[in-house]
């Protein structure tokens, strides 16, 4: 299944493997919902992703066997220390929780601790000769339980994170119209041609229109946001007009799309990054490398490596949309020149 996937397009299945929307849609257009989250669950990012839960399952089982031991050190002849033991966990736990600003919870602490106290009284135990080198072993035990749970718990998280991830997609993709039914829309098939890490976003700008009455130009320039990352913050440069409102537009979007990837608690998109918006549009304008490069921090390398990036998405973008296929083309031709050229166009 995973050669099939490939067939299309390459996602590496190394650790830091997780699906996209783009993998997503493609996997339930292919193999349906089921099989392709079986898929995920027993592909090799999976195996990769379960290898770092072994050194916790060793951890929990030497846990498991150390407090068996110390068990068999407080065997008492009185009745159950571990029960005994039991009850001062309780009663410390409940003494270092007591909100001391809170006289409503102080007093309900206070009368569960006293409660605890009757009960360790009473207990057969309490009378034990040996009570607290028993009660230190069974503190030894508590801490080795606590930190169990707590490894427990980072197992938990770790197992079955990809196939959970393509869960929640597959919510987002329903909730957008993506997939209703089951059945991949015509919005789906769109996404389905759009790659990298904001393909959500992207998609659904286009789906909005708002790319349709801009210029070639103007259009590289919002493309840019999609693929561009500055290496450190600063106020970027943006062209006036179709492009500034736009960008506006997008940025709307992305809001709408975080905000519900939050209610999911999905790993959000990244946002958008307007820090080429100026260079690039420049570039589709005409301006040579020198003159687009003086006065800012980019290199030559950074230009071109953005630059074939924003060819690669336009490409995808003009795939995907007949509408904005002839603006794509001039765009492409516009920019494709050069030291872009020279470098080759795809990424």
């Amino acid at each position: 299944m995973a050669a099939g996937l490939a067939s299309t397009r390459t996602y590496p299945l190394k650790s830091s493997f997780k699906p996209t929307y783009n993998m997503t849609i493609n996997l339930i257009s292919q193999f349906g919902s089921e099989r392709a989250r079986s898929s995920l669950e027993s592909s090799f990012a999976q195996f990769q992703a379960d290898k770092a839960v072994v050194g916790l399952a060793k951890q929990i089982r030497r846990n498991k066997e150390a407090m068996e031991k110390l068990e068999l050190e407080v065997d008492c002849h009185l009745g159950d220390f571990l029960s005994y033991g039991e009850i001062r966990s309780q009663i410390r736990e409940l003494e270092s929780s007591v909100d001391f600003k809170s006289k409503k919870t102080r007093a309900t602490v206070e009368i569960e601790i006293q409660s605890l106290r009757h009960s360790m009284r009473h207990h057969p135990c309490h009378d034990c000769p040996e009570r607290e080198s028993h009660a230190r072993v069974t503190e030894r035990i508590d801490r080795l339980r606590r930190e169990s749970k707590g490894l427990s718990e980072r197992v938990d998280n770790r197992t079955h994170v990809i196939a959970r991830r393509f869960d929640l997609i597959k919510v987002m993709l329903e909730r957008f119209g993506y997939i209703e039914n089951q059945l991949i829309t015509p919005a789906g098939k769109l996404l389905s041609k759009i790659y990298g890490e904001t393909d959500f976003l992207v998609a659904e700008v286009i789906r909005s229109g708002m790319l349709e009455a801009l210029s070639p130009a103007e259009l590289v320039s919002v493309v840019s946001c999609f693929q561009f990352e500055a290496r450190k913050d600063s106020e970027p440069k943006i062209p006036r007009g179709a492009v500034a409102e736009v960008l506006t537009q997008v940025m709307e979007k992305w809001r709408e799309i975080h905000e519900e990837e939050l209610d999911l608690r999905l790993e959000p998109l990244r946002d958008p990054d307007f820090g080429f918006c100026w260079a690039s549009h420049r570039w589709a304008s005409g301006h040579s490398l020198s003159a687009i490069l003086k006065g800012t921090e980019l290199t030559v390398g950074d230009f071109v490596r953005s630059m074939k990036q924003i060819i690669d998405l336009m490409r995808q973008i003009g795939i995907a949309s007949p509408d904005l296929e002839p603006v794509v083309s001039e765009a492409l031709r516009r920019i494709d020149r050069g030291v872009i050229a020279y470098a080759g166009a795809v990424v």
